[in-house]
């Protein structure tokens, strides 16, 4: 069948945890949901949970052959806690589990070693990187991997689409009871806001710390009650692996020209005034865009709301300095976002479904006036590729970018017409990753396009300083000087597939030709 996007979706996915159903429209699959029931085992005074190794934690969950498990993502590629946990699967002689981590890393390459042996046989997650990646695009597993938005993780452990039987969860700081927090401890990531949900809603939880601490941890961020077993090991991380893309402003003339231009355009579509919410990214452009906008609200006086998402020690800067009222903070992409959450009261964690997750009772993507993203491909239905490279093979994933760009007023991609020779803009994306239909504007070097959906922006930029062109235009303009790639060639077999936020199979990733 094909989605209401032209892409040719299959009616079943092996080994896909429930009906397939697709992608209809960015808003269509909203409205009054049933959250899953989670059993809960008494404990008794006297009962302790802190055991002596991971061997008698993964015995005590009753871990079996077939079974879900999952972990976070908030030390990045500083993590030890997957492998460490599947190594001991391994040697245990389970096998057949699904990996239900929010996103993966090139530290987790010895996974692979698990799904050619068995052990691991499916995975899911919101983002991907590095040699599992590449890997899970060779066609490595049997069944394709589903790949979902971190709004839409949560919603679908939420749900009841995925059960998980155990999770396991890097905990910087714990007590021996199980309160949980990552400010503390040499491991210390910030934030644990894509575990919450993990917490909630698992049969058994397992926390792995290396910080154990004096009854209760404070601040509490996962408590007690959602934790059944604590295990101490040596360490669970290196904290300068979490540590995201550049973090630092882009020197490019290019970007910065990108950035002036995107700030100027966020002044003139009215939304850049008192009370102004605002998100961006942590590549160098994205931050960019951010220290132009901070110049303008410095200019003008103006002080905006809140700003969300995975948080750089830039956007600290724009909080303590006064532009900004609060943060809300669902990943600390630095150490510097680290110490701001640990010392002022005004950067507030919050979890991924609070976040991110559309069948809840609002989150917080919804209150955004303007976001900033990022793009490997889009097209001219302003369809946004971030899940495949150029060369169709998987190299990141939705993130936060599809649940950003459904809920803020204004959902800009920067982006340079070119990298390499390789254009930007296609007549169709490789993979739909995000729909055009919840994109807002492209700005590159060479132009600003508007989606002609916006008719009530374009109407408000006439009488701007703002020159706008059409997408087709840009893309003529790229490959004149770039030429037109040469389309990838695709194996009929299913790798992946990629769910939207509210659970519907938006498209799906073919096995690479090598």
């Amino acid at each position: 069948m094909k989605n209401s996007l032209g892409r040719e979706i299959p009616d079943t996915i092996k080994g896909y945890y429930k009906e397939v159903k697709a992608f209809t429209g960015a808003y269509d699959n909203i409205g009054d949901v049933i959250k899953t029931q989670v059993r809960a085992k008494s404990l008794m005074p006297g009962k302790k949970k802190l055991l002596n190794s991971l061997e008698e934690a993964i015995k005590k969950t009753g871990l079996e052959d077939g079974m879900t498990i999952s972990f976070h993502h908030h030390l990045r590629n500083g993590d030890y806690v997957v492998n460490m946990v599947m190594d001991k699967i391994a040697s245990m002689g389970i096998k057949d589990i699904k990996i239900a981590s929010s996103s993966l890393f090139p530290i987790h390459a010895p996974l692979i070693d698990h799904m050619k042996s068995g052990v691991v046989t499916g995975l899911y997650a919101s983002y991907m990187s590095g040699p599992v990646a590449e890997a899970v695009s060779e066609g490595i597993l049997e069944n394709p991997i589903i790949m979902h938005t971190h709004g839409g993780r949560s919603r679908a452990i939420e749900s009841g689409d995925i059960k998980i039987d155990v999770a396991f969860i890097a905990s910087p700081s714990c007590d021996s009871y199980g309160n949980i927090n990552g400010l503390y401890g040499e491991s210390a990531c910030g934030v644990l806001g894509y575990a919450i949900s993990d917490a909630h809603y698992a049969e058994k939880v397992v926390a792995i710390t290396d910080n154990l601490v004096a009854y209760p941890a404070c601040p509490i961020e996962i408590s007690q009650d959602y934790v059944d077993y604590i295990v101490v090991v040596d360490k669970i991380g290196d904290p300068r692996g979490i540590v995201s893309g550049t973090t630092r402003i882009t020197k490019d003339p290019i970007g910065l020209k990108i950035a002036k231009t995107t700030a100027q355009l966020i002044e003139a579509s009215g939304l850049l005034k008192d009370g102004f919410s605002f998100q961006t990214g942590a590549g160098g452009t994205s931050l960019a865009v951010a220290a132009s906008v901070r110049e303008i609200m410095k200019e003008k006086g103006i002080k905006g709301s809140f700003m969300s998402g995975g948080i750089t020690g830039y956007m600290v800067d724009m909080l303590e300095e006064g532009l900004f009222d609060s943060i809300l903070d669902v990943q600390c992409f630095d150490l510097r976002a680290i110490e701001s959450l640990k010392n002022n009261k005004n950067h507030q964690p919050m979890s991924a479904s609070m976040y991110g997750n559309p069948h809840n009772k609002g989150a917080v993507v919804n209150n955004l006036d303007v976001v900033i993203l990022g793009a490997t491909e889009i097209d001219t239905d302003f369809n946004v590729n971030v899940t495949t490279g150029s060369n169709g093979v998987i190299m990141g994933g939705s993130g936060g970018h599809s649940d950003t760009a459904a809920g803020a007023k204004l959902a800009i991609v920067v982006s340079q017409l070119f990298k390499g020779r390789l254009p930007l803009i296609a007549d169709k994306v490789t993979t739909v990753s995000t729909p055009g239909e919840t994109i807002d504007v492209l700005v590159t070097e060479r132009g600003i396009a508007v989606n002609p959906r916006r008719k009530d922006l374009i109407e408000r930029l006439k009488d701007s300083k703002i020159q706008l062109v059409s997408i087709e235009e840009l893309k003529e303009i790229a490959e004149r000087i770039t030429g037109k790639p040469m389309e990838i060639e695709r194996d009929e077999r299913m790798v992946a597939a990629i769910e939207y936020r509210d659970g519907t199979i938006i498209d799906v990733v073919r096995k690479i030709k090598r």
